[in-house]
């Protein structure tokens, strides 16, 4: 089982991390709401102080976060440069095209493997674990990506693309 930090644990994250610690991985989880941290570490997550400590030594990196502007600022701040390169990094929140893609680059540009994969469903299909997951990517990404997420999904579909962006492109096409 794969060592996941998982950043983001609001009303989908809090029910999509402990699906993966129930699919006997590693979740090490972090976010800025107490309440959120604390429901997750009782739902079988571990506790990180930080985003930089959950991180650490993941092999994956699992974020939902409320906005572009979110992503684009946990991803800069504290996960590029302090995930290990070889840890693969899967986006779930719903952003724009142009911020998704961009965060993919500079991702790429230092060594890492990202996916864009936002959700179809809300609340009580992220806590069961029937979430629809449709991820942009490369073919070796989303074949590293989808064991990640199938303990969240009913469906986990490939946009297709040569890197993260295109699942954000078509979902807000929709």
């Amino acid at each position: 089982m794969a060592r996941i930090a998982f950043i983001g644990l609001g009303h989908m994250g809090g029910g999509m991390a402990p699906n993966l610690a129930k699919a006997g991985h590693d979740v090490r989880a972090f976010d800025l709401s107490e309440e959120a941290l604390s429901a997750a570490v009782e739902n079988g997550c571990s506790r990180a102080a930080s985003a930089e400590e959950a991180v650490k030594d993941a092999e994956v990196v699992v974020t939902m976060l409320p906005a572009a502007k979110h992503v684009l600022g946990v991803y800069r701040d504290q996960v590029l440069g302090k995930a290990p390169t070889s840890a693969l990094l899967i986006d779930c929140s719903t952003i724009d095209v142009a911020s998704a893609r961009s965060i993919e680059e500079e991702a790429a540009g230092l060594g890492y493997v990202m996916v864009d994969a936002p959700v179809s469903g809300g609340i009580a299909a992220a806590a069961s674990g029937n979430l629809a997951f449709m991820v942009g990517g490369s073919d070796e990404a989303f074949a590293r990506a989808q064991p990640i997420l199938d303990p969240m999904a009913k469906a986990v579909i490939h946009a297709g693309g040569a890197g993260a962006g295109q699942a954000a492109k078509i979902c807000n096409n929709i």
